[in-house]
């Protein structure tokens, strides 16, 4: 579905004369009332979260297991049923093969793990690779929205609002991660969002606090004892696709140069 200009700017009349009037602070703008994946509605007060907050998000590939709890924590927290083939997060097994191909597999997105997951080939070398979205600095996917639905917040976090999203499916195309998808249920775009309404009030994302080998880290770099600034001060990391220049916020330890 494509609207035309005068097409937008009749929506926008109304939508403001339904109260949706949007808010601009330091230079952004968010919907007024947007609620978030449980209907929670995001913090009115975006002046304070933006001076407060730098969020972060650090996997290290090394940990990971697979054994696919984070998807499943996630699609609970977040309601995507976990009989789709869709999810928010989700973890890929690379096996690098002695002829130097590399199959990548993600069976369910990894929710039932990979026990009886097969390659075909002598195979050197496997690991698995979290993946979600990147909260990117530079997000494509709020470019190309045509109704504003999906938006940054002062905090960095991209957002979807379920109101206003038509299911066009332009941000899904837009994000060079594959981290967006269409609800089957609700029929909008949907996406991780590092859980937010968990985030803004002092709790972990749902994958990071049940993953058991501590392969995921997340937190918030300007706090003074912040862990995840630590770890990305002494340790060498890498962003998925750099050459995208979206200024990716979710940070690789020890990722293999057949990933990035």
């Amino acid at each position: 579905m494509r609207l035309s200009r005068r097409d937008f700017l009749v929506k926008g009349v109304q939508l403001a004369a339904g109260g949706l009037v949007a808010t601009t602070v330091v230079g952004k703008v968010w919907p007024a009332g947007t609620t978030l994946a449980q209907g929670k509605e995001a913090p009115r007060d975006w002046t304070r979260v933006w001076e407060e907050h730098e969020w972060a998000f650090v996997v290290d590939t090394r940990r990971c297991i697979g054994c696919g709890r984070c998807v499943v924590a996630c699609k609970k927290e977040n309601g995507v049923p976990l009989e789709a083939e869709v999810t928010r997060t989700w973890v890929e097994q690379y096996a690098v093969m002695a002829d130097g191909r590399t199959e990548v597999i993600s069976p369910h997105g990894g929710q039932d793990g990979f026990a009886e997951t097969k390659v075909t080939g002598e195979m050197s070398k496997a690991f698995f690779v979290p993946k979600l979205c990147n909260q990117c600095e530079k997000p494509p996917c709020v470019k190309v929205c045509p109704v504003a639905a999906t938006y940054q917040t002062g905090d960095g976090v991209v957002l979807v609002d379920r109101e206003r999203c038509i299911g066009c499916r332009y941000c899904i195309q837009a994000c060079p991660y594959g981290a967006r998808f269409l609800h089957p249920e609700l029929h909008v775009a949907d996406k991780c969002t590092w859980c937010y309404h968990r985030i803004t009030k002092g709790l972990l994302p749902a994958c990071v606090q049940t993953c058991p080998t501590g392969a995921r880290q997340f937190g918030d770099l300007k706090a003074p004892d912040s862990a995840v600034k630590k770890i990305l001060e002494e340790q060498p990391s890498n962003v998925l696709k750099p050459a995208m220049g979206t200024e990716p916020q979710v940070y690789y330890l020890a990722l293999d140069r057949v990933v990035i």
